[in-house]
């Protein structure tokens, strides 16, 4: 989820680190005028009254007379009421697209998060007038939908999302309480999720007396000089410590929240409603993780253990677990270089690939620059498909920033294709979500390695790629362990924030290893971590897009013939297939634990090779 800019005090205007402005070169901002001109343009409110006039028709055309129109064809057909569903899914995209992006570039402006908040507010009312057509679709008898899918045409077209929406009939409520829970979400769970968007771009983190943001304070725990990362990692503790209270009020509230819903739902297990929503099953998502808990003495103990003698310590502290290798090149990366690397890189494996990964430089679909309040982090904001995606990074000329573009240019370039199954079928579950996003950092990576010559500079990127494996495998699932026990937890009474900090230590402990010192403060450190705000669970979908792509790339190594038509017609089906259908061309299957093991087995050869360089 993004985020933005908060406190305009001149303390923080500059949040590069100093002097890496000129080197970074000119950074795009990102150019919204193709969803709308300003957030006071006659078109965006012309758009949103008409949002409201046609939600408010369509409710009186059709509630009632659905399986009525799943018996007729032609304008009065399932598939026309539909078609209408959609068209008006798409409008009311576009415009609560807007409104957050402007809202996350900065969200220190109040006028931007009046205006958000006033536009979820208008979009929670409006979409109240649509909620009936999910829920009185999914009372029709299946002979009657089934007939219908093979009578209407246009009813046929939507098939893949009938089916995907009938999954959630066994927890869906009366309509009274669907409706209740509908608009008590502004003032519930997306409140608080405001209230932690807002609080985390206000923080400030002091270092020798100078006041810095959080994306620039991370990234000051990639700095080559270990007093500076101590420095950072210090100050963060602190500052995640003064606002701990805040950070578990918030965390307590939307466990319980989620326990409500769940409950009335009839879902079992604390993760079950996530695993429907991604459409996979949850034997699958144990599997995984219990793959990934198995490998971590090969894999990141492992590592981990041999970067600390390579840095010549007997354990690393938590602020020097991404610290550079001594061999490690410095040098600040300029934006363009960072682009011709991605877009070559991209153009190597499917020349189409890159020119629509090259269309968000060209036509300033990027916001780069790290701004105070900013949204820390990264995104790819697909928006609808009747626009185009977004991309957001802070961008600040480190190896790791090159990889962060990489990932969410794949994204992109997955949402354009995918845009084309339209706005009711584009969207992807998040463990598919992030398969483009993780080849797209891969291809980077293997491209940068292959020109490779020089053996210390080649075990500084093969060194860094296992980090970035390490932490989009091994930690993501950490998290995951770390969202099960605080939501098991919570059904018992309220966490305080000792216990928060108690549980997330045990789980850093178990998956980092012996060779990591989690030193005083480290336990603060789950606070910051936005998925556990916005999206409860979401984390093992990384682990699941990593998994899936290095078994991806094992078969494109290994039989690269006909591979780039399959992959971009797994990219072009977005939500229209289940992921066993989308891999079983490439010869895989994510219910047989073998499958996790392939892929992690690619992550343990790099470590096997940085291990052989030790000799």
């Amino acid at each position: 989820m993004p985020k933005s800019i908060l406190d305009t005090a001149p303390v923080r205007a500059a949040v590069a680190p100093q002097g890496t402005e000129t080197a970074l070169g000119d950074l795009p901002a990102w150019n919204l005028g193709d969803l709308y001109a300003a957030p006071d343009a006659p078109e965006f409110k012309a758009d949103l009254a008409e949002a409201r006039a046609r939600a408010e028709a369509f409710e009186q055309r059709w509630k009632g007379r659905l399986e009525e129109a799943a018996r007729s064809t032609g304008d009065d057909g399932l598939g026309a009421a539909i078609e209408a569903y959609e068209t008006l899914e798409d409008l009311m995209g576009r415009i609560i697209s807007y409104a957050g992006l402007a809202y996350f570039s900065d969200t220190s402006d109040p006028k931007l998060a009046k205006f958000y908040g006033d536009v979820q507010s208008a979009m929670t009312d409006t979409s109240a007038h649509l909620l009936f057509f999910a829920l009185e679709l999914n009372r029709i008898d299946d002979a009657v939908i089934e007939d219908s899918l093979t009578r209407d045409p246009r009813a046929a077209h939507y098939t893949p999302w009938i089916h995907d929406l009938r999954l959630d009939r066994p927890y869906q409520l009366d309509d009274r309480i669907e409706q209740l829970f509908h608009e008590k979400s502004m003032t519930g769970h997306a409140a608080w999720n405001r209230l932690f968007d807002e609080t985390m771009g206000g923080l400030e983190f002091v270092i020798d007396g100078e006041s810095h943001a959080l994306e620039v304070t991370l990234s000051m725990l990639q700095d080559a000089d270990g007093a500076v990362r101590k420095k950072a990692g210090l100050a963060l503790a602190e500052t995640f410590r003064q606002n701990l209270r805040t950070f578990t009020l918030i965390t307590n509230t939307l466990a319980k929240d989620k326990e409500i819903s769940d409950r009335w739902r009839g879902f079992e297990d604390i993760a079950d409603s996530r695993h429907l929503a991604n459409r996979v099953e949850r034997p699958v998502v144990d599997a995984l993780a219990q793959a990934v808990r198995e490998a971590c003495p090969r894999l990141s103990h492992r590592y981990y253990a041999m970067k600390a003698r390579w840095l010549g310590l007997d354990k690393l502290e938590f602020w020097d677990r991404n610290a550079p290798l001594p061999e490690t090149p410095s040098a600040v990366i300029p934006w363009n270089e960072a682009k011709t690397t991605v877009l070559s890189a991209y153009h190597g494996f499917a020349p189409e690939m890159a020119e629509i990964a090259g269309r968000f430089f060209d036509r300033r679909w990027i916001d780069a620059p790290s701004r105070p309040g900013k949204m820390s982090g990264a995104f790819a904001h697909p928006t609808v498909p009747s626009v185009h995606p977004y991309v957001l990074v802070n961008y600040l000329g480190k190896p790791r920033d090159v990889m962060t573009l990489a990932h969410e240019l794949g994204h992109g370039v997955h949402q354009v294709l995918a845009g084309a199954q339209g706005a009711l079928m584009s969207s992807t579950p998040l463990t598919l979500a992030e398969t483009a996003s993780v080849f797209g950092e891969m291809l980077t990576f293997r491209a940068l390695l292959d020109r490779t010559t020089d053996r210390r500079e080649r075990k500084a990127m093969l060194a860094q790629k296992v980090e970035d494996m390490i932490n989009t495998v091994v930690r993501q699932i950490a998290f995951y362990e770390f969202e099960r026990r605080v939501h098991t937890a919570r059904r018992e009474g309220e966490l305080t924030s000792d216990q928060l900090g108690e549980l997330w230590l045990d789980v850093q402990s178990e998956s980092l290893g012996p060779a990591v010192a989690l030193s005083d403060g480290y336990e603060t450190f789950w606070a910051y971590i936005p998925h556990f705000i916005h999206s409860p669970f979401y984390v093992y979908a990384y682990a699941f897009g990593d998994c899936l792509v290095n078994s991806l790339y094992s078969v494109y190594q290994n039989s690269p013939e006909g591979f780039r038509e399959r992959y971009f017609d797994m990219l072009k089906a977005g939500g229209t297939k289940h992921h066993s259908e989308l891999l079983a061309p490439f010869g895989l299957d994510a219910s047989d634990p073998e499958f996790w093991n392939q892929g992690l087995s690619m992550i343990e050869g790099l470590i096997d090779e940085l291990e052989a360089m030790e000799s």
